[in-house]
Formats: C-alpha cells, structure tokens, sequence
C-alpha cells in the first residue's frame, strides 16, 4: 500500500486509545499521559469497557461507540481483544492505528495475523505490533512510550527497534536536535521501511531519513523506495543483529564470501544510503545532519590550539580516507594543514584565524578544535567560532561548513555552537566521520548520477543456448553442473574459460591428454563429482603432467584420494585440461552467489584457494553496467595491484569489468543458477580468463513476502532492464525500433534536445529549456524500473533519436503520470500515437489502475491523440492554465 493513508496515521485530527488505563506501569497510562503532556490539539477519545472514565475523562466501551471517526486507534490492550479492535476501527471510518501490542502470533489462528486480513480488507494501515508507537513534535503528537516528547526539527527517525529509537531520541534531546517525525514499526504487519522511506522522501518538512533496521521484508520494494529517498535527501541507516547466522552454509567460495551483513552493505551502497555501524557512528550522522547541508568537495581544513590534537584529526581523517585541504598562504599562516594556534589561544585568535579559512577556495570545510587551557576558556572561543561563521554567511559569500570540536566543555559552549548551526562533537574521530558522512553522500548521489560506458555492441549472449544447458541439467536431477556444460555455459556468456575434455576413467584421460602434450603442453587432471565441490580439499587436482604415464598414475592417485576422504561421492571421471601458466596475471575470484532477502549477489576478490581467509571481495547487486563493475573492482585491497608496477604491465581493467557485467547478465536470464564460481579468474593486460569454474543450480522459485511485477528474474532486488519490451515497429515504410531507456542513453537524449524546437520543448517542459546538464539527463535516463519506464524510438538506420515516452508510477503503485516528446521534423507521423499505445501496455502489464498526465491547452495534437486513446480531458481544477487528461485501465 506504501503511503496510502500516512496522513491519517503522521497528521491525525483526532486520536482513539484502546486499552487507555489508571493503573500504573500500563501501556495504555503511559500513552495517554504522553497525549496529554504535549498538547495534542484534537480530542483524544479513552475506550475501554472496563472503566467508565479514565482521569476524569468520559471511556467509551468500543472504537464503533466514538462520536466521530477517528483518525489514529492507539492499541495497547491484550492480544485477544486486538482483531476485535481493529475491526470497529475499520466498522467506525478510521485511517490508520499503531498496535503496542506485543506477542500476537504468527500462526492462522493468532491475533497476528487475522489482526492483519481485517486492516488490509479495510484499507486500514497498520503501525506495529510490537510498536512502542510515533511521535510528530510539529503536530504536538506523542503517541508512544517514548520517555520526552522529542523537539521539532527537520530529521525523519524510522526503527524496526524501539528502544534504539528511544536512545537516539533521548541523545537528541540533551544536544537540540529535533524531529520532524519518529516511527517504531516493530513487527511491520503493514506499514515497513519502505512505506516510510516513500512518504519522507517527499515530505517538505523532512531534510534527512534515519533508519535503523535489522531485516528487510521485501528487497525488491525495499531497494526501489530507498533510491528515490536518496535522490531527493540524505538517509542514514544502522542495521543491527549484522553478525546473526541468515540461510543456509553456501557450498562455493562466492557464497562464502557473499556474508549477510556483506550482502547489506552492498544494498545500502548501491541505493545510495549512508551505512553506519553503531549509535556512536549514528549520533555522529544525526549531529551532522541537523545542523549542516550537504556540500560539494571533500578537501577539510583543521584548525586547533596544538599541533598534537590538529595532528590526531588529521591521521583520523587519512584512517577513513578523507583529503586534508591545502591551506592558502597568509598573514599568521605558513600553509600547513592543520593550522596551529598554540596553546594559549583565545577567543580572538580563533576569530582571526578562522575568518580567512572560511573565506580560503583551498579547502571545502573547516574543523574548529578547541581543547581548554588556563588561560583560554570554552565558552568565549565557541561564542567567538559561532560569530565568525554567522558574519561569514551574513557576508553573501559560500556558506561554507564549519565543525566545531571544544572538548570537556559545559552546556553553555554547546548552545553558542547550536545556535549557530555549527555541529559540535565531543571528540576529534567524531567530527571527522560526521565530516565524511557528508562527503560520502555527495559522492553516492554522484554515483548514482554518473553515466555508465556503453556495452560493446558484439555483446550478444546466447541466452537461449545458456538455459538449455541448464535446462538439461535440471532435467537430469543434477544441482551442479558439469565441467563440459560449465565450459558451454561460460561460451555463451563470452566469458574466456580454458578448454576441458570430460574423460569417464583413466585410459580415457590419458587418451584425452595426448593431444595437448602432443604440442609441447603440460596437463592439469580434476576429479569430477557433484559431491566434490572443491576439489583440492581432497587431493583431486593433479599440475604439470608431462606424459601419457603421468596421467594415468595421476588418475589413480586421485581416485584413491577420493575413496578414502569421499567414500559415498559419485565419481564420474577425469577433467582434462591443458596447464595455464599464471606468469604476470593476477588470481582473482568472480562469481554469484545467492542472498536469501536480496536474491543474486555479484562478488569479486582476491583468488586462490584461500579465498575465505584472506576475506579480500567486494559485493553488488546485479543488474550492473561497466561503471558499477568497475566501482565494485576498486572496492577490494586487490585492486591496487591489478594496476602496472615494476614491469608488470597493468591489468585490462575493462576487459575484467565486462567479465562482472557477463555474470550479472547471466544471473539475469537464469534464476536457475543458484552460486557461481570462477577462481581463480586470471587477469593481465591481455584480458581475463576463468581457470576453474564450477555452476549450482535448481529450480527457479520466488522470495517469500517479494513484490515482483513483470517479467524477470523473480529473485532480482533491482529489477532489471526490460528486454521483452524491445519492439520494431514499420512507420510510413520506415523501421523504427521502440525499446526501454538505459542510463548509456545520455547522449543520445542531447543530441535529440538539440533537434526540438524551443516551442515543442515548452509545450513539453512548461517553460524554455535551454540547459541540458549531465543532472537534467541523468534524470530522464537512470531509471528505477521497479516504478518508471522511458520508451524511446530509434531509427534503424541511422540510429538517431525519434521521440521518447515516460511513465512513472505513484508510490502506491496504483497510478502513473507520463510525458511524451517527438522529434520536431517527425510530429504527424504517427510515431506519439504509438508510443503512447506502449505505454497504456506497459502500465496495465504493470499493475496500474490509471494512467494521468497534464497538457497545456494549446497543445491540441496531443490532446486529439488522448481523445483517441480513450482519455478523459478536463481542466486542471489547481491550475486553470493545464489540462488533465487521465486513462481508467
């Protein structure tokens, strides 16, 4: 349902509370003093059929008895009783209700979920159970068991934990940092993450998200509501519980390395959020966050009143991979970063020195440390900080951050910071990280930004080819595959491998091996079972084999290897290989593997045998481009020497980055392919080859709770590029092909921009439009397939640009807006009418009840073609000057 009702639950007029009480300790007391203490405007209505008044406040015995309907039912009563409450909740008209209630159950019969079939049969949101319930200090709502009523400001807090919500908002109150709204979800029986995620995002009331979870119900929904959130606003997450044991022992090195919480990070990196580890990291964020914007740059300056506190911020600041600034020469300054004060620094000092490191284009902030002396008091050096930074903003100029550190000091220091807006931390390592908090989520939103190389265009696979392979396979009651089929499976994909016979026993291997020694060659020989994952642990790989009589005592040895440590495994023969010498190449490790919330994981790192313990891999979620592949290359301690030293030449980091790319694509066509594992992959500066390689697979199945529309892989978090939407359409004996937008797109949108006169650009935009930045196209090409589609038409011939057509659905996925633009010189030829016709496709395939957009009235080709299609077209009652036209599907 995502935010359907939240202004019932977020902005009630009036409130209902079931199970209200005297007796103290109760749940019900407990809320209804926190109702009453912060002056909540509307009436707050007790129900409870064992009291005729509660406080001297007349009790009603029903939620259906009330005299109006309320907005918000608070639940705190026991869990038999809880269905019967919501079901004269949803009897009386009300819009949402948050359930204290813990220990409902999860079984057919248990308050839980029958709880849950009443509310969603009603459209009734639930908060909860297991909530300690909300607070929105800007509507003077405190419905919960939180111990203050939290201070207004501008910082969305959402926690699966309630007490982790009560210490951050406890750590807020003592440092002045206000909320525009606190969600404890417990159990989530409707309202989740994502929902939140949804509604803040476009809350203008909201500047940053926090988030503290431990699981995700639904990655899909989940990974689609958090990349909108952080492309319009800061979100900090904390995720606890990172160590508990989730799924099944994986049986490949890629599923070893591919760890839970790993698994996690890479979700939060690829949305865009800011990961962090504790409530010390989370307190560093929300300091930051409350009183600074984020910024472009990353060079920070430091100023202190000692060279070795300076120093200390400043190996904290490397530690975490942060750049110290240049510092501008000047009067009282020699250029080096940190600047020293001394000792005896007072308040003028620091109001002298700072002045000009703000005004300095050098760096791109400045952290302001103060440690307390006899002679230079905290108070006077914060108040003089706060005056500087308020006259360099007064002045017109940046407004440029300033952190403060002032250890040891009181309440009176703090306060002169925090009304100036400057974040104050308590330590040099927490105003560093807050520091960096910001410049990593610059960074994300560039990432999430940037546009990828374009795919080589010879990249075809044979995806048909791959799952009839597979598909043998499973036929067969196999859950691996076999050496040869790997080696096919890799082919048709592109991804090099090294060429293997399969030999059934010992003559046949040596038989096998002859042709390679034949040519000078040595032989590698492999035990081949599908009980025998890896095949060292045991003694089956045999290297160097020089002869035929080599081999076969190779074979036997191996056979005997397997006997004694697999006594039940099913041997099926030999792999025969000719030896690659490693040389200058580096041995890595690519592969999937197979997260139980997020579906296919891409993992990349270091190889060998010993993969697990040297723990050296970066992890992604797949889809990915070459940009991403190489984003997730350079996450690892190995990466630096994929690069040239000494007389290694470097590596062909393209050529690697498109092996990743392969691989997503292949987890992409086959859901059954389950883990995937190339190691050691070789890789140097003439591309990269897999050396071994071994494939689990099974039958394709869905995730428990997933959200999956369309078509695809059903286990994919992201949801990946449509490629069943690819069309080629005839228009006036021309071939045009039709296909979804991908983000290498970017400059073919420019070119097309540039071919569209000023008028069908306001016609489509509203206003002129003359500057197409990299962000504006960005924008229009990067989309989350999960809730947008872009189609746009091609000329087959010469592969120009036509026109293009988007559609973005709400975030209850119940109706879409679109927008339509042709080429100038190509209006009039049909080419809008059916664009728009793929897109009415698209939205009734996707789920969408309504299709709407908005049309200026002199637009009238446009208008004439909705008539067409069945449209409704009426005047837009906020805005005379549009037209809306809207679509029943």
């Amino acid at each position: 349902m995502s935010t359907y009702r939240f202004e019932a639950l977020l902005h009630p007029r009036s409130v209902a509370l079931a199970g209200a009480g005297e007796r103290e300790g109760s749940l019900g007391r407990a809320v209804l003093e926190n109702l009453r203490r912060c002056g909540f405007a509307g009436p707050v209505f007790p129900v409870n059929p064992r009291h005729a008044e509660v406080d001297g406040a007349p009790c009603f015995d029903r939620v259906s008895d009330l005299p109006e309907a309320p907005d918000l039912v608070i639940v705190a009563a026991p869990p038999p009783v809880v269905p019967g409450i919501i079901e004269d909740a949803c009897r009386r008209g009300a819009g949402a209700a948050a359930i204290l209630t813990a220990d409902l159950g999860e079984g057919p019969d248990d308050p839980g979920p029958r709880t849950q079939a009443i509310a969603r049969a009603h459209g009734l949101r639930l908060l909860g159970p297991n909530s300690i319930g909300l607070a929105v200090p800007g509507r003077r709502l405190n419905a919960s068991l939180l111990a203050h009523m939290p201070a207004r400001g501008d910082l969305a807090l959402v926690s699966q934990s309630g007490t982790v919500a009560s210490g951050i908002v406890e750590w807020a109150a003592r440092r002045a940092v206000g909320f525009s709204a606190v969600l404890s979800l417990g159990r989530s029986a409707d309202i989740d993450v994502a929902d939140c995620l949804d509604h803040f995002a476009g809350d203008l009331g909201t500047r940053a998200i926090l988030l503290c979870l431990k699981t995700v119900p639904d990655a899909r929904k989940f990974m689609s509501a958090a990349r909108a959130a952080a492309r319009a606003k800061p979100v900090v997450v904390l995720r606890i519980g990172r160590r508990d044991a989730d799924g099944p022992a994986p049986e490949t090195h890629t599923g070893a390395l591919a760890k839970p919480d790993a698994v996690y990070q890479a979700a939060f990196r690829r949305a865009g959020l800011l990961a962090v580890r504790d409530l010390d990291e989370m307190f560093s964020a929300v300091e930051t966050l409350g009183r600074q914007r984020p910024f472009p740059g990353k060079r920070l300056a430091i100023l202190a009143n000692g060279r070795g506190i300076g120093a200390l911020a400043a190996d904290r600041l490397a530690d975490l991979g942060g750049s110290l600034a240049g510092i501008t020469p000047a009067d009282g300054f020699s250029g080096r970063n940190p600047v020293d004060l001394g000792v005896d620094a007072d308040a003028d000092a620091y109001r002298h020195a700072l002045a000009p490191l703000i005004a300095d284009r050098a760096n791109d902030a400045v952290l302001a440390i103060h440690v307390p002396t006899a002679r230079s008091g905290g108070e006077a050096v914060a108040a003089a900080i706060a005056d500087t930074v308020r006259s360099a903003r007064a002045s017109g100029g940046r407004k440029k951050p300033v952190f403060a550190v002032s250890l040891g000091e009181g309440e009176a220091a703090s306060e002169h910071l925090a009304e100036a807006g400057i974040p104050r931390f308590a330590t040099d390592s927490d105003a560093v990280e807050g520091f960096l908090h910001l410049v990593r989520y610059r960074e994300a939103q560039d990432d999430l930004m940037r546009t990828p190389d374009s795919l080589p265009r010879d990249f075809a696979p044979r995806a048909d080819e791959a799952r009839a392979i597979v598909a043998r396979a499973l036929a067969q009651g196999a859950t691996w595959l076999d050496p040869v089929s790997v080696v096919e499976l890799l082919a048709a994909y592109d991804i090099p491998s090294v060429p293997l016979s399969l030999a059934p026993g010992i003559d046949a291997a040596a038989e096998a091996a002859w042709p390679i020694l034949a040519r000078g060659e040595t032989v590698a020989l492999k035990v081949v079972s599908p009980d025998i994952v890896h095949k060292s642990d045991i003694g089956g790989v045999r290297l160097d084999l020089t002869s035929e009589a080599d081999v076969r005592a190779a074979a036997r040895e191996i056979l005997a290897c397997a006997r004694r440590e697999r006594p039940q495994a099913r041997i099926q023969g030999f792999a025969v290989q000719p030896m690659v010498r490693r040389g200058r190449r580096r041995e890595l490790i690519a592969g999937l593997a197979e997260d139980p919330t997020f579906g296919p994981v891409v993992v990349f790192g270091r190889g060998g045998t010993a993969v697990e313990v040297i723990d050296d891999r970066a992890l992604a979620l797949p889809p990915l481009d070459l940009a991403l592949a190489s984003e997730l290359i350079s996450r690892t301690r190995v990466a630096r020497r994929l690069a040239a030293y000494r007389d290694v030449p470097a590596v062909d980091l393209r050529a690697l980055s498109l092996v990743l790319v392969k691989l997503a694509q292949l987890a992409a066509d086959l859901p059954q392919v389950r883990e995937l594992d190339l190691n050691p992959l070789l890789a140097d500066d003439a591309g990269a080859v897999a050396l071994d390689a071994r494939v689990r697979i099974s039958r394709a199945v869905g995730m428990p709770g997933r959200t999956a529309r369309g078509a695809g892989h059903p286990r994919f978090a992201i949801r990946p590029y449509p490629a069943e939407w690819e069309r080629t359409m005839t228009l006036r004996g021309r071939p045009i092909q039709v296909r979804p937008v991908r983000p290498e797109d970017e400059g073919l949108f420019a070119t097309f921009f540039h071919q569209v006169t000023e008028e069908d650009l306001r016609l489509r935009f509203f206003s002129p439009v003359r500057d197409f930045s990299h962000t504006f196209l960005a924008r229009l090409t990067q989309l989350d397939y999960a809730r947008a589609i872009a189609f746009v038409a091609t000329d087959v011939e010469s592969g120009a640009m036509l026109g293009a057509v988007r559609l973005h659905a709400d975030a209850n996925h119940t109706s879409g807006e679109y927008a339509i633009l042709i080429r100038s010189d190509r209006k009039g030829t049909g080419l809008g009418f059916a664009l728009m016709r793929l897109m009415i496709d698209w939205a009734r395939a996707d789920g969408l009840k309504r299709v709407e957009g908005s049309v200026l009235p002199e637009n009238r080709p446009m208008l004439a073609v909705c008539r067409r299609l069945g449209f409704t077209v009426h005047p837009d009652r906020d805005d005379p000057g549009v037209m809306k036209v809207g679509l029943e599907l």
